[in-house]
């Protein structure tokens, strides 16, 4: 069973999407919270294995409750579930640790599918999302700006400098949405071997998702 949290603080829709994950026979949610400080003092005792996450939540928001949550909980894969859909406020929750982003409201299915499917190790995210941070880096608009911001904040651009060329083949053709069975066939080595990668490219760059490292390799090249 997937053992899923949810971080919501509209009651209704917090009580809708806990019954959405508790109609899936593959999961369960095993906790609910109002607040991002809530959820940080008490998700780990339920030992979770995914978070699904507001941004807009009161006080904390959902973008620092996936920083602290990341920070506390190295395995728990996040997806956001929120109405925004800005290239900023998309940019902030991945490099903050976000594995995943769903716009509001969500389709039972499609919630249903991303929970497995990140909890699996995917990163699901809309096409049209996806395209948005492509197209922002390549027109060279905030979200470059945001993406320096954001990556300073958590380290120097310049880490990336410290990756050796290989790993930077394999960060490069990740931000390009290959897989990991894709990258080994395309590099003529063995998944085991990608998956060594990438292990080393997230401990260089300290962070703890794909998604994450793509947005600090995206940062560093549009500086």
């Amino acid at each position: 069973m997937i053992r899923v949290i949810v971080v919501e603080d509209e009651g209704l829709l917090r009580k809708g999407i806990q019954e959405m994950i508790d109609s899936d026979s593959s999961c369960t949610c095993v906790g609910t919270f109002g607040t991002g400080e809530e959820a940080v003092e008490k998700a780990a005792e339920l030992q979770p294995n995914v978070a699904v996450m507001d941004i807009n939540l009161p006080g904390m928001d959902g973008i620092e409750c996936v920083h602290r949550l990341s920070e506390k909980l190295p395995d728990l894969q996040i997806v956001m579930l929120t109405v925004y859909q800005d290239t900023d406020n998309l940019f902030r929750a991945l490099a903050a640790g976000a594995h995943g982003y769903l716009v509001k409201p969500a389709r039972a299915r499609d919630l249903l599918a991303a929970i497995r499917d990140i909890h699996q190790g995917g990163a699901p995210m809309t096409s049209a999302l996806a395209r948005k941070v492509v197209d922002a880096f390549r027109s060279g608009t905030s979200l470059a700006s945001s993406a320096q911001r954001s990556v300073a904040e958590g380290g120097r651009l310049d880490e990336s400098d410290e990756l050796a060329p290989r790993e930077k083949e394999v960060l490069d053709l990740l931000a390009q949405g290959y897989s990991y069975k894709e990258i080994a066939d395309r590099l003529n080595i063995g998944y085991a071997t990608v998956h060594t990668y990438v292990l080393r490219i997230y401990k260089k760059l300290h962070v703890r998702s794909k998604n994450a490292a793509v947005a600090r390799w995206l940062g560093y090249k549009a500086k």
